[in-house]
């Protein structure tokens, strides 16, 4: 599905009508900094993808697309955060548990705002095959129970290496210290509920977990914008707009495009279909607009080459070098015993250097040198036993994933695995705390 730019303008302009309170003061004419839509102007993609980014730039009625994209939040559950002066954020979060687990109809005088969240949630698109879903998710669970545990740090801080994507999670001050272990937890934990069985389905565990983590987003956007002085819309744009989240939730659906772009395929395998629908779905949840949400292998590179070739590039280390930092050297584990302590200190050095292959620079150097995260020898020697303890076990899955005879009994395996994980992962709160922020302003109807 395209929508048409005038719609997505349209959209853009419409929240200060329809949530003043939150968007009343933003200038919805004005193109923020962040958005870099000129040809002088740095972009995320790398020089090697200049001509192909030029390319890009050509096409006007797409950049002005995601130019509006960029100032483009999330209207229902944005509608419905702005409510927590009213009604108190913890009682917002009661209601909307109770709306997702048992239905809206079992809240007591339910606010309007609060219907029409859990029926956008529950509208159905029409391309939604959840039997295609159930399968990406049984797939993704290789991933997610084997692999995952061991590079969630290194994909975590990549969200990080700009400033104008990463400013938000800075001001909030939920990344500072050892709190900074409950954001990855917390992000290991709705990423990994989602690819359980049934999860994705309306009364499942992943299908709550997004509507709270939907409302988590909105109260930053709320207290950002109404109650942050540093927050500045003419640079920033606002925070953390959807668009934003597209790239995190697209990860698998990105290298199965990427394999089929390879060998030359304008369309997926089954199997890669399946990982696609499981991704798009999980971001639908999640309130991602459909036309970031492509099914083709040309499509997905599209939206992610546009996204990160119209964000500007900017690296501040008091933003971005700071998060870092926090991030890895945040100790994850519940406890303090020997087992915990070798498992963080290998998932550490594994995830140091799981970044630096994902960002490797452009002829200056990795990220990680600029952020103060860069690997040493006693790290790659971690990564190298990591690496050939899950080798074996995710070769396994995979064979055991496409034989019938012992398809079930893995998957079995890896539920039970999953389910253990996330007992570690700890219960996720998805909450957010405006007296924490670093421009220091309180909020009292937060929690």
């Amino acid at each position: 599905m395209q929508y048409l730019t005038e719609e997505v303008q349209e959209k853009v302009r419409r929240q200060g009508q329809l949530i003043p309170s939150l968007y009343g003061g933003v200038d919805f004419s004005k193109v923020p900094e962040r958005f870099a839509g000129g040809e002088q102007d740095e972009s995320c993609l790398p020089a090697r993808q200049n001509e192909r980014r030029k390319a890009m730039l050509q096409d006007v009625d797409r950049i002005d697309r995601y130019r509006a994209y960029t100032m483009l939040g999330d209207t229902v559950a944005d509608a419905y955060a702005a409510l927590s002066p009213e009604y108190g954020f913890r009682n917002l979060i009661g209601m909307l548990t109770t709306a997702c687990e048992k239905g809206v109809d079992s809240v007591a005088n339910a606010p309007a705002e609060l219907v029409s969240f859990i029926q956008a949630m529950e509208t159905i698109p029409e391309w939604l095959d959840m039997a295609l879903v159930e399968e990406g998710a049984r797939i993704t669970r290789i991933q997610m129970g084997i692999q995952v545990p061991f590079v969630i740090r290194g994909v975590f801080i990549s969200t990080f290496t700009n400033k104008y994507s990463g400013l938000p999670m800075a001001l909030t001050g939920t990344l500072a210290g050892q709190s900074s272990a409950r954001r990855i937890q917390e992000t290991s934990s709705f990423f990994t509920t989602a690819c359980l069985p049934g999860a994705l389905e309306r009364h499942g565990v992943g299908f709550r977990a997004a509507a709270m983590v939907r409302l988590m987003h909105s109260m930053v956007r709320f207290n950002l914008l109404t109650h942050s002085k540093r927050w500045d819309t003419a640079i920033y744009g606002i925070p953390i707009p959807q668009i934003d989240q597209m790239p995190a939730g697209m990860v698998p659906a990105l290298l199965v495009a990427r394999k089929a772009i390879k060998r030359k395929s304008k369309t997926f395998t089954q199997r890669e279909r399946a990982v696609v629908e499981f991704c798009r779905y999980q971001s639908y949840l999640l309130g991602l607009p459909e036309e970031l949400l492509p099914g083709t292998p040309e499509g997905i590179i599209e939206v992610i080459m546009t996204y990160f070739g119209t964000l500007r590039d900017g690296y501040d280390d008091e933003t971005c070098g700071a998060l870092a930092r926090a991030t890895m050297e945040a100790y994850r584990p519940q406890d303090q015993s020997l087992r915990s302590r070798i498992y963080n200190s290998l998932e550490c050095s594994f995830s140091r250097v799981y970044f630096q292959w994902l960002f490797p620079g452009s002829g200056k150097g990795s990220m990680a040198q600029p952020m103060g995260i860069e690997s040493g020898i006693q790290d790659y020697v971690k990564f190298l036993l990591v690496a050939l303890y899950l080798a074996p076990k995710v070769g396994f899955h995979m064979v055991a994933s496409r034989t019938p005879i012992l398809n079930r009994y893995a998957d079995r395996i890896l539920v039970r695995k999953i389910n253990r994980l996330l007992v570690e992962y700890g219960h996720a709160e998805y909450t957010t705390d405006a007296s924490q922020y670093t421009d220091g302003k309180n909020e009292t109807a937060t929690a």
